[in-house]
């Protein structure tokens, strides 16, 4: 059996901000919620999650994360633990011991800030603590520049001696490029024995997790390959760095799996977005959320596509999708706005200054150009002129227009909802729709031009 412990209680002071430090969003998803999905691969019978500064805030977000509750349904419910004084790490998990009574499995201790770990690292650290049963095991990085860092000691078992810190090293101990990266494994039953013995003896005045080695045995130190795993979060600057490194580790994955990234730079893609090969995705363009993009689709210049489905051979020029369906073969852009719903089917246009909200449209149907549809059903081969509105709200509600297929709507017309035009019907321009139309019709609803002779103004001095 295997319990997590995720550490989320400070609340970040260097970030400058009243949102609790783990609530910062990297990518799509807070930094708390990172490190809980790093956890996916590895089979655990307890969640529990340290909570201290507006800890109510941190349990309603994790709660209401649909990721973390639908993706694994077999994963035990989260439970909170409330840390109401921060007085250290191994204070943290001393809140545990009358949560964890009478368990007999092993504890995963996790930063909130630490968002970077793969599932792979910990799968790791899991697998060589048990093959050697050991009462903890630590995991460890090789940092280029350690400075600030506790020094980890080990014999060549990679058995831990001491961890010393920064402050307290010798010379020679700094030479140590091996540092504590905060995450740990350890049988509980061992642990639960010794928490009581912690010592707040330090100019801190807290209880260090780290004491923990001084008590336990055998404790073996764990390297991770890539020190940029372990990189935490203390201020926005090292939120932009740790940004950088997800978004270059995600573009380097979906290029190697054949997708064009013209100018990476300038592109920024959610690690949820999922790509086939041969999509193109242009500069400026933003991927996040939820979104799957088909083979051969092309994606900007400066597009944003949010947790939406586009399929195959679409593309998408200076547009912004969201909460959106584009069926394969489709344009869309230069300039449109997909939201709430939306559904293009395939073979459609959708083209420049175009807005749609919570509509359905039917296959090889078009809507060229400076047109606003909400709350509209459109049929197959419809065409919509230009400047055509429906005018869904009356003030209170929302209201449907329904369009059949193949039928043609003129330019700067208006549909006022609740409205049904039916199959092969044609409106003329101009026209203000307020009764339905039966199929196969022409629809005038405006007035006749007048011309009137002899209409210009006299000049009032003549």
């Amino acid at each position: 059996m295997v319990a997590i412990a995720i550490l989320a209680a400070g609340r970040g002071t260097r970030m400058k901000s009243d949102l609790p430090k783990v609530l910062h969003e990297l990518g799509g998803r807070s930094l708390v919620e990172r490190v809980l999905c790093s956890c996916q691969e590895i089979s655990i019978s307890r969640r529990l999650i340290i909570v201290g500064y507006r800890g109510e805030l941190v349990k309603e977000s994790l709660l209401g994360s649909r990721e973390l509750q639908d993706d694994n349904p077999e994963f035990p419910p989260l439970e909170f633990v409330e840390q109401t004084e921060q007085l250290g790490t191994g204070h943290a998990i001393q809140q545990l011991l009358p949560h964890l009574e009478g368990f007999q499995g092993d504890l995963l201790v996790l930063n909130g800030d630490v968002p970077l770990l793969r599932s792979q690292t910990l799968k790791q650290l899991m697998e060589i603590h048990k093959d050697h049963k050991n009462s903890a095991t630590l995991l460890t990085a090789n940092l280029p520049n350690p400075q600030g860092y506790g020094r980890v000691f080990t014999d060549s078992q990679n058995l831990v001696k001491e961890i010393v810190e920064d402050r307290d090293c010798t010379k020679a101990q700094r030479h140590n490029h091996r540092i504590n990266a905060g995450v740990y494994c350890f049988n509980w039953p061992d642990l639960e024995k010794i928490l009581p013995e912690l010592k707040a003896e330090n100019d801190q005045k807290e209880y260090y997790l780290t004491d923990t080695v001084n008590y336990l045995a055998p404790v073996m130190a764990v390297d991770v390959e890539d020190y940029q795993e372990i990189l935490g979060i203390n201020d926005r600057k090292h939120l932009a760095t740790v940004s950088d490194i997800l978004q270059t580790r995600v573009k380097d994955e979906w290029m190697a799996a054949g997708v064009t990234l013209i100018d990476p730079n300038s592109i920024t893609i959610d690690d949820r977005v999922k790509l086939q090969p041969d999509v193109v995705i242009e500069p400026q363009t933003h991927l996040r959320g939820q979104t799957s993009i088909g083979s051969g689709s092309r994606i900007g210049p400066g597009s944003l596509i949010e947790n939406s489905q586009i399929g195959e051979n679409v593309t998408v020029l200076f547009s912004v999708v969201s909460d959106s369906i584009v069926a394969e073969n489709s344009r869309i852009g230069p300039y449109a706005h997909l939201r709430g719903h939306a559904e293009v089917g395939a073979n459609c246009r959708v083209g420049n200054f175009v807005e749609l909200k919570n509509v359905q449209i039917g296959d090889r149907t078009n809507v060229a150009h400076l047109s606003y549809l909400g709350d509209a059903i459109l049929g197959e081969k419809v065409n919509i002129g230009a400047g055509t509105i429906t005018a869904n709200y009356d003030g209170v509600n929302k209201h449907k227009t329904k369009i059949g297929d193949r039928t043609k709507i003129g330019s700067n017309s208006v549909l006022v909802a609740p409205i049904t035009l039916g199959e092969d019907v044609t409106v003329a321009a101009g026209s203000v729709l307020t009764e339905d139309v039966p199929d196969d019709c022409l629809v005038i609803a405006r007035s006749r031009q007048v011309a009137k002779p002899g209409w210009k103004l006299k000049d009032p001095e003549s």
